[in-house]
Order: structure tokens, then C-alpha cells, then sequence
């Protein structure tokens, strides 16, 4: 599966930048092999475009931001959210500018600290609902944003795949006792698929601390969610009430590289456990990760007969035949 060759994926919103880095000047990012500039109006709203003028092609994102308007950097022609013209220097009457004189626009929102965009003419499917992330009852930590060179149909299947922590997490939660996980009932859904396990862990010094258990071992009781096509939201429940919620999405770049977008949601606070201590943790974990998956094939067979499989694969076997089912019927 490579994600630049299936137009029905840019009908999808994805995470492609931290709100925060677009505040004061635009920025560039490439989703699914487009080139695209980011930037906030002057009503505090994230706007996306294609990153080339319709002067002379110029990256707009080498340009700046007036009053909320993008400011080409090649001869000052500015662009407002909706993509239109709004000043050429270059002529006396600014009431005179063409209406061709505009630039290509994508859906954009902001989300969970993020700008989402969706490249297509009508999304296919909201941004992902995460209820927690709305909870006075919860904070939110944002965790990491990086590039990683693999697909994002493998970095899904990772997150449900229950049978690699006894191998990969050695040097975090990884347990030689628990293999499989003890308990494993997935469903399909509209959006995806969702998934309630139980898995024996071991319960490391600094985990320890960040969980307030004394316990060397431990149980994570999971409720995984997964929305098509590439993101994760992953709730770890605790025996002590603690609730430990990852998200993750893998927006694809171009058909090799995914940008890891992962932020944490826990039901505690700063004085309890350092946000950083946390973030700490779970960094370990992904490194983890990304050291085997950057080994994997970037395109995923969709056809199961292609690889081999067991039976704590069936997440990522029920995510090839939904992939396929879109393709197919898009």
C-alpha cells in the first residue's frame, strides 16, 4: 500500500504541525507527497494552502504573515485564508486585482494543539473524538513530534499488536512472563476498529514512581481505539485508578516517511507526577519502536496471503481488509 497512490486518503484529516510553531510566521510540511504552507489569520484560525504562489511559484512558506495575510516572498503579493489576493504592490488600483489572482486551499482546523488539514474537496470522516481531551478531569501533555521512515498502517498495527513488548520493550514494560496478551476482544466499528485487553507488565523504578505503585510488576487493562486510516488512541487503565492515555497519529508524508504526532492525556496532576517524568517514560517506549519499525517495508501488502500471521495479528489483519474495502469502494 503506498499512500501517495490512493486519492480516496486525502479525503482524511491528519496532525501536521503544533499550533504553537505557526503562531508568528508560516511553515511548510508536505502530507501525502503535497507541499503545503501553514499560517494563522488574524482570528487566531490556522489556514493551509498549497506552498506556491500563482505568480511565479515562489514557497510562500519562506514569506511572513501581515494582519493575518500571507505575504508572498518573491513580490509581496498577499494572500488571505480563503486563498484570494488581497494586495499586488505592483498595482496603483488594489480594487483592480484579477480574481484569478488566488492560491489553492485545503480544510484546516485546529485540534488537541494542532492544525488538522484534509486535502480533499469533502472529508470523508471527522477529526478523531477524544472525550478526554475535553475532561477537566484530565490534562494533556504533548509527547513528541518527529519523522519516522515507515508506514503508518505499521505503526497502527504496533500499537494493537499485544505480542511484541515481551521483545521490543525490554528497557521499559516489556514482561518475559506475558507473551500474549491474558485477555484480547476486538470490534469492528464505523471508524475503525476498538479493542479491550488485559496485559501483565513489568513496573520499572521510574514507572514506579510516575504511577505511584510500589509493584514491580503490574496489569495494564487497555480500551484501544483505531481511526481509520492512521491514528491510535490508546487507554491504559492502572489497578490504583490511575488512567494513562496515549494518541497517536502517523500523518503521512509521502509513501516512506510518516510524521509521529503523540500527545498523553493522564487523570492526575503536575504535583503527582511531572508531566516531563511522563513524557520521559513514554519516550523510551516509542524509541523503542521506531528502532524496529524503521526496519519494516514501507508498503503494506493489503493481501494477508503476502505475509504470515498469528493470532494476536488479527488488529492489523482486520485494518489491511478495511483498507481494502475503502480502496475498493473509492
Amino acid at each position: 500500500m503506498l499512500v501517495t497512490q490512493e486519492p480516496i486518503l486525502r479525503r482524511f484529516w491528519y496532525p501536521v504541525i503544533p499550533l504553537d510553531q505557526i503562531q508568528s510566521e508560516p511553515k511548510h510540511f508536505q502530507l501525502l507527497g503535497e507541499n503545503l504552507v501553514l499560517w494563522t489569520d488574524q482570528s487566531g484560525h490556522s489556514k493551509a494552502a498549497k506552498d506556491r504562489c500563482c505568480h511565479r511559484s515562489a514557497q510562500l512558506s519562506l514569506g511572513k504573515v501581515e494582519n493575518g495575510n500571507l505575504v508572498c516572498p518573491y513580490h509581496g503579493w498577499t494572500f488571505e485564508g480563503s486563498g484570494s489576493c488581497v494586495r499586488v504592490p505592483q498595482l496603483e488600483d488594489q480594487e483592480k486585482i484579477p480574481k484569478t489572482y488566488r492560491i489553492e486551499t485545503y480544510w484546516c482546523q485546529s485540534r488537541y494543539g494542532y492544525a488538522w488539514v484534509c486535502l480533499g474537496e469533502n472529508p470523508l470522516a471527522d477529526i478523531p473524538e477524544i472525550p478526554e481531551a475535553s475532561d477537566p478531569e484530565f490534562r494533556c501533555i504533548p509527547e513528541f513530534y518527529e519523522p519516522w521512515h515507515c508506514a503508518g498502517l505499521r505503526v497502527m498495527e504496533n500499537e494493537l499488536d499485544l505480542a511484541h513488548p515481551t521483545f521490543v520493550h525490554t528497557g521499559t514494560f516489556g514482561s518475559e512472563e506475558h507473551p500474549v496478551p491474558d485477555e484480547m476482544d476486538i470490534t469492528e466499528t464505523e471508524y475503525g476498529l476498538t479493542m479491550k485487553a488485559v496485559l501483565g507488565v513489568v513496573n520499572p523504578e521510574q514507572q514506579q514512581k510516575n504511577l505511584k505503585m510500589s509493584e514491580s510488576q503490574t496489569v495494564r487493562t487497555l480500551d484501544i481505539d483505531w481511526f481509520l486510516p492512521f491514528t491510535c488512541k490508546l487507554r491504559i487503565n492502572y489497578p490504583n485508578g490511575l488512567v494513562h492515555i496515549i494518541v497517536n497519529t502517523a500523518t503521512p508524508i509521502n509513501d516512506g516517511t510518516s510524521q509521529i504526532v503523540q500527545f498523553c492525556l493522564r487523570n492526575d496532576t503536575e504535583a503527582d507526577t511531572k508531566a516531563a517524568d511522563a513524557k520521559a517514560f513514554d519516550r523510551a517506549v516509542t524509541l523503542e519502536d521506531k528502532a524496529i519499525l524503521e526496519t519494516t517495508d514501507y508498503d503494506v501488502p493489503l493481501d494477508i496471503s503476502q505475509e504470515q500471521h498469528m493470532t494476536t495479528d488479527k488488529p492489523g489483519i482486520l485494518m489491511r481488509r478495511r483498507f481494502a474495502s475503502l480502496f475498493k469502494n473509492h
